[in-house]
């Protein structure tokens, strides 16, 4: 299938001589560790890949074998595509290897394992993109599907993104623009099923989740990758706040991974009520560890969605009240768990 576009310097695609493989490399002209940086970078990525008309968005990208990187491509036509790769082999600049999951949708012609190879040749760098499917008929269905094609654009876009980076000084990584995420934690006298139970059971979250002095009122939960939980709380002023969940991970019983956003009685999504430069969406990472004695730690680690300059500005005078709204949460199940192991 033909590119986009090719390098002056060379860009080829082929298939291997396995039938269950799928390879795409190109030579771009750039150091290898710029172009390291570009795979591994959740600033850089999320700014070049995918074909022609895609965007991405990541919420998590965790370099390391057993990390993963969380992100939802974005087609020209407005539809999304959740994906998920787990990392298993990092070599830094040269060589990573990763698994990539089903999706939401549990679609097994999303499974495969995949490799990039990043290798100096002289000046430029060569890299190569390795799928191995599980079976010739997935191969040969995703290659039907466009999926060299899509390969070769990627990699276009990557060589793209490189030129434009190189000629504005964007040469170094993007760490320091990321924000850093706000992150708290508390050990319960609970065992960790219990706790994560408490996350996970719309009844039992009514009983305590949100800011202290609010009441749940409604809440309708389907706890799996791509589901929702929508719940309404009410103020001690007789007002109504709706809010929203997506999942994006769920891991009995050690983490939680999902989306939170200010909601409304049908669903969508609001701004904060008493804030609109509020970010509309939020990264959440609940994690539980059994810290022994029956105890377990909880911590919440809460990050921006493409936030703007001035959504950032919010996000980082808001830590203070941050702390104080999440500390009156945690003293709510705390009170919860409390009662439920004295059976009341």
């Amino acid at each position: 299938m033909a590119e986009s576009k090719r390098s002056e310097a060379d860009a080829s695609s082929e298939t291997s001589s396995s039938d269950r493989e799928m390879v795409v490399t190109r030579l771009l002209p750039a150091p290898r560790e710029l172009v390291f940086a570009a795979f591994t970078d959740a600033k850089h990525i999320s700014a070049w890949w995918g074909p022609n008309g895609f965007t991405t968005t990541t919420y998590e990208k965790d370099v390391r074998p057993g990390g993963q990187w969380l992100f939802t491509m974005h087609g020209p036509d407005g539809t999304d595509y959740p994906n998920r790769i787990r990392y298993t082999e990092v070599r830094p600049l040269e060589f990573l290897a990763y698994d990539h999951d089903e999706g939401e949708g549990g679609n097994p012609l999303q499974a495969f394992k995949a490799t990039v190879t990043i290798e100096p040749e002289g000046r430029n760098t060569r890299v190569t993109l390795r799928l191995t499917l599980a079976t010739p008929e997935q191969r040969k269905m995703l290659a039907e599907f466009g999926a060299i094609e899509g390969g070769n654009q990627t990699l276009a876009r990557l060589e793209d993104y490189l030129s434009r980076a190189g000629k504005t000084g964007m040469t170094k990584s993007n760490e320091q623009e990321k924000i850093e995420p706000f992150v708290i934690s508390r050990v319960f006298d609970a065992p960790r099923e219990l706790v994560f139970k408490a996350f996970t059971e719309p009844e039992r979250m009514k009983e305590w989740w949100g800011p202290k002095g609010f009441k749940g009122i409604a809440g309708e939960m389907d706890l799996r990758p791509g589901g929702r939980y929508h719940y309404g709380l009410q103020a001690p002023d007789g007002s109504i706040m709706w809010g929203l969940f997506v999942y994006r991970e769920v891991s009995a019983p050690e983490r939680i991974v999902l989306v939170n956003s200010f909601s409304d009685a049908e669903g969508g999504l609001t701004r904060h009520p008493m804030n609109p430069k509020w970010p509309l969406r939020m990264l959440s990472i609940f994690t539980f560890e059994d810290v022994g004695s029956g105890k377990t730690k909880l911590t919440v680690s809460w990050t921006p969605i493409e936030e703007s300059a001035e959504e950032r500005e919010v996000f980082e005078q808001a830590r203070p009240s941050m702390t104080q709204g999440w500390s009156g949460t945690f003293g709510q199940l705390e009170s919860y768990l409390g009662a439920l192991q004295k059976g009341e």
